[in-house]
């Protein structure tokens, strides 16, 4: 979780929606605040502490509390993450919709909020579907039903979407053109920052539990100790946008979570259930994280500079390399990550609303726990193409099974060709 409703995040109490430094916006009007969300049990048992200290212990109640969740679906495996990924999906979507429908209502806007959820489905509908026909080809190939469903898979989406689109378009009413196309591009904004992301969340965990789990948990990290840092030392302010976030949060969580990323990393790198791409055992049906661990998890030797080697002893320092990668994702979560939570609080702040929801008692809604998490998700993904992936072997041979037997015949004899003229294959007598 991660992102703007982190109040403290940075700062050394909670900043609201307005501030006395902020003249009121002339924009749309805002949404309805919801009351207290608080459970009663905590109200009762920190109604003697200043409203400072009783957010300071509710935030952190519950923050364990979604640690010990995360922790709890890890622990029930790739597929029950993958569940809970589309479910946040859904949620987010759902909160941001309804600040747009909250706002709008009035105006009577017909099948704004039927058009959203439809084109949610087919959005989700175009991204898992590629995402099966691409890590699981062998069960597609076999199934005669998801075999023509695959091969025509982007054609259906496409007139899915078509269809959607024009309704749309029947819908438009003289009186609301131009609040209708405003509603139109907000659904399709909120697509491409949530489905897309999630989408991606998603091909990160197939590379590797690890490459799901250490990214979450550095803005988690972040998160907190940057709050920590700003409750307890904050003074300087940050950046207008929130006047409440300190230079000494920023600061404190950015060495704070670098540290935290490398110990991770250590940890997970040498449990192959972490480290292995998730796939798809055709023959047992299910999935698997069984391999045989990449370089990339095999503990190195890294020489010491002069200085260092001369100040610590060590002429050398053992690491797995994906510790070293892992300050990347660490200085991302805490340098970049956080302006994820500024653009959602200058969101919050366009429409007058404090949080997304009032899902979590302390901490908002969904959306405000992973704001920070969606750009974290992109950068994932970008650096594991850039950096990380190599051409799948698996992948080329279950493609090349599809071919027509004349294709995989000719496939063959061009490599033939190719190993004999380099000399790793005898040329036949």
């Amino acid at each position: 979780p991660g992102g703007e409703r982190q109040r403290g995040l940075y700062s050394t109490e909670k900043d609201g929606a307005s501030d006395s430094e902020s003249k009121p916006d002339t924009g749309p009007p805002g949404v309805p605040v919801p009351a207290d969300d608080t459970p009663e049990v905590l109200n009762k048992a920190l109604s003697g502490l200043s409203s400072r200290w009783k957010n300071w212990w509710v935030r952190g109640i519950l923050t364990l509390a979604m640690i010990s969740f995360f922790f709890f679906i890890i622990y029930l495996g790739p597929m029950v993450l993958m569940l809970i990924v589309l479910c946040v999906q859904i949620k987010c979507f759902q909160e941001i919709i309804h600040i747009g429908y909250s706002v709008y209502h009035s105006y009577h806007l017909p099948w704004f909020r039927t058009l959203s959820w439809y084109f949610l489905l087919c959005v989700n509908y175009f991204f898992y579907g590629e995402t099966v026909t691409d890590y699981f080809s062998n069960l597609v190939q076999r199934e005669e039903p998801l075999r023509i469903l695959s091969k025509y898979h982007r054609l259906i989406s496409f007139a899915m979407y078509l269809t959607g689109f024009c309704m749309f378009v029947l819908s438009l009413v003289k009186k609301h053109y131009r609040l209708q196309f405003y509603m139109f591009g907000w659904t399709h904004v909120t697509l491409l920052i949530v489905v897309t992301q999630s989408h991606l969340i998603i091909h990160n965990l197939f590379e590797g539990m690890i490459w799901f789990i250490v990214p979450i948990s550095c803005v988690i990290c972040n998160d907190i100790m940057a709050y920590m840092f700003g409750f307890f030392f904050g003074r300087t302010p940050l950046i207008k946008l929130s006047p409440k976030k300190t230079w000494e949060g920023f600061i404190g969580g950015f060495f704070s979570t670098v540290v935290f990323g490398i110990l991770l990393s250590y940890v997970m790198a040498g449990y192959s259930f972490f480290v292995c791409p998730v796939e798809f055992n055709s023959d047992r049906n299910s999935f698997e994280v069984d391999c045989e661990p990449s370089d990339l998890f095999q503990l190195q030797d890294y020489a010491l500079p002069a200085a260092l080697e001369s100040l610590t002893g060590w002429p050398t320092l053992r690491l797995y390399p994906f510790q070293i990668h892992s300050i990347s994702l660490s200085a991302f979560a805490s340098l970049m990550g956080p302006f994820g939570g500024f653009f959602a609080s200058g969101f919050k702040r366009a429409f007058k609303i404090k949080d997304f929801a009032n899902t979590i008692p302390g901490h908002g809604g969904i959306m405000d726990r992973f704001d920070c998490q969606y750009l974290m998700a992109t950068f994932v993904n970008v650096y594991i193409a850039s950096f990380i992936r190599g051409p799948n072997p698996a992948k080329v041979v279950q493609q090349l099974l599809a071919l027509r037997l004349d294709q995989q015949l000719h496939i063959f004899n061009s490599l033939k060709t190719h190993l004999t003229e380099r000399g790793l294959l005898e040329e036949e007598a």
